[in-house]
């Protein structure tokens, strides 16, 4: 195997952890059901009525709704009103607003990675099979082996941080992931860290730590089938 083959080989086995991971970022920012389950898990309804603010299962599913559409749209700045004691209430204030933005931002990012990473990897899967040479195929599963397992050491490693030190992980997550402190909410006035309290990012964090895993698993496996099957060629190519 030539130089720019081993090169390119390897960057399909790290391009394989980014590119799951961040497909499952990506469903977990678009799940409706994943953010309507951590409503109702918290008891947000229940602790925003102790805010003052009344809000039917309806209105949260319009709240989530909102956000979901805002994070794929164009818009800078979210704009949502809901209705409190009967009148126009706009759900967020200016601060929650700016950090909004930087967190659209990030997802923005996952989906560039994404589709970046999804690019390379498909192109390296077609080149590979359209050759039509059973050692290009054979690579090609050695390398969603590979790329699977480091995946799934990855999500080991982040899973047990996760369960272990939750708070630890959220914190290092937001000193990464934001140049500013917008992050740090006052839950005694800012709506956005009620209807989204420690144990949503908590759920949310180990549905796409399993759903990683889980794709992980299936392209492993349907990899790890064909590579039992009666080799063609004298010589096991990795």
């Amino acid at each position: 195997m030539s130089i720019l083959g081993i090169a390119a080989k390897w960057l399909f086995i790290l391009c394989l952890p980014v590119l799951l991971l961040t497909a499952s970022i990506g469903w977990a920012a678009n799940s409706l059901w994943l953010y309507k389950y951590g409503f109702q898990t918290n008891n947000v309804r229940q602790d925003l009525a102790e805010k003052g603010l009344e809000l039917s299962e309806t209105d949260l599913e319009k709240v989530a709704t909102g956000l979901i559409s805002y994070f794929n749209s164009d818009d800078e700045f979210i704009s949502l009103t809901v209705l409190k004691d009967g009148e126009p209430f706009v759900l967020f204030n200016q601060r929650e607003v700016a950090h909004l933005r930087d967190f659209k931002g990030l997802i923005r990012l996952d989906y560039r990675v994404l589709l970046g990473t999804g690019i390379y990897a498909l192109g390296y899967a077609g080149i590979s099979l359209f050759w039509r040479r059973r050692e290009y195929w054979r690579r090609l599963a050695w390398g969603v082996v590979g790329g699977g397992g480091i995946t799934l050491g990855l999500m080991l490693f982040l899973g047990l941080w996760a369960i272990l030190d939750f708070d630890g992980f959220f914190l290092q997550l937001h000193l990464i992931s934001f140049a500013n402190d917008l992050w740090l909410l006052d839950p005694t006035k800012d709506y956005l860290i009620v209807l989204f309290p420690r144990g949503f990012w908590y759920d949310a964090t180990i549905f796409c730590t399993l759903a990683t895993a889980a794709g992980t698993i299936v392209l492993g496996g349907a990899a790890s089938v064909y590579l039992k099957k009666p080799k063609v060629l004298n010589n096991d190519i990795r």
